[in-house]
């Protein structure tokens, strides 16, 4: 899910309990990647590995991977082959049939170094699938917790520690790693948010809080705040949550 990044902080009973829909959403991105018996799939950023189970009920052989090691301790209490690896620093020979990520490349910062690690460990005719943050993804909910921590007098770093790239930025990226066949595309998505746009910050940008200063006392009060000021916005008429997502999804092939 993430490579060292103040940006995030990573709890897996609150993931379970507030982003339980990152996976489930995931169910797409899954069915491109189409895993088959016998092969061998790395999944970047494998969070607590519920979709890592998946591709293993497919009858592939999977590693799983996240600079996490809260996340890795979950996906491998689920009985997984997962290990704490910086997704920008893949050490692996060229031995994977695939390697497949969903939600998690936004937070690994230095793009060209995943995009080579990801074309040095894929064998040759190996593919990458996944999905990830694009261009204009969250910008509301960004935007509403930038403003409410200058308000408060909070130093906000001058970025989001996130890519969230264009179609263009993206492949200009992987195809300078070396891959070909590339279909990458924008799909905006607003997705339901169960436990609404306090839930959201408490599990997504605590990290973000605490690059900006925010004591754990004040950032329950900060994301009520948050939440207040963007209903608005991203609050159903029926009182639910959403938030503006739009994903980047895509697939790629290393040259045989």
């Amino acid at each position: 899910m993430t490579s060292p990044n103040p940006a995030s902080r990573w709890e897996p009973a609150d993931y379970a309990k507030n982003a339980a829909f990152v996976p489930a959403l995931g169910a797409p991105v899954l069915a491109l990647l189409d895993p088959q018996p016998g092969e061998y799939i790395l999944d970047l950023g494998c969070g607590d590995g519920v979709l890592t189970e998946k591709i293993v009920a497919a009858g592939a052989r999977v590693v799983g991977v996240d600079a996490s090691e809260t996340m890795i301790a979950a996906a491998r209490e689920r009985g997984l082959d997962a290990h704490v690896v910086d997704g920008e620093k893949l050490d692996f020979g060229p031995e994977f049939d695939a390697v497949f990520s969903n939600a998690a490349l936004h937070w690994m910062l230095d793009a060209k170094a995943v995009a080579g690690g990801v074309f040095r460990v894929l064998k040759p005719g190996g593919r990458f699938v996944g999905e990830m943050g694009g261009d204009g993804n969250v910008a509301t909910l960004r935007k509403g917790l930038r403003e409410e921590l200058t308000a408060r007098g909070y130093p906000v770093p001058a970025e989001d520690p996130q890519w969230y790239p264009s179609v263009a930025a993206f492949s200009a990226i992987y195809a300078a790693a070396g891959f070909v066949d590339m279909d990458a595309r924008l799909i905006p998505r607003p997705t339901p948010l169960p436990a609404g746009i306090a839930g959201w910050l408490k599990t997504f940008r605590a990290g973000f809080m605490d690059h900006a200063s925010v004591p754990d006392t004040a950032q329950d009060d900060v994301a009520a705040a948050v939440e207040a000021k963007l209903a608005p916005a991203l609050q159903n008429p029926d009182g639910s949550w959403f938030a503006d997502y739009v994903r980047l999804r895509f697939t790629m092939r290393k040259p045989a």
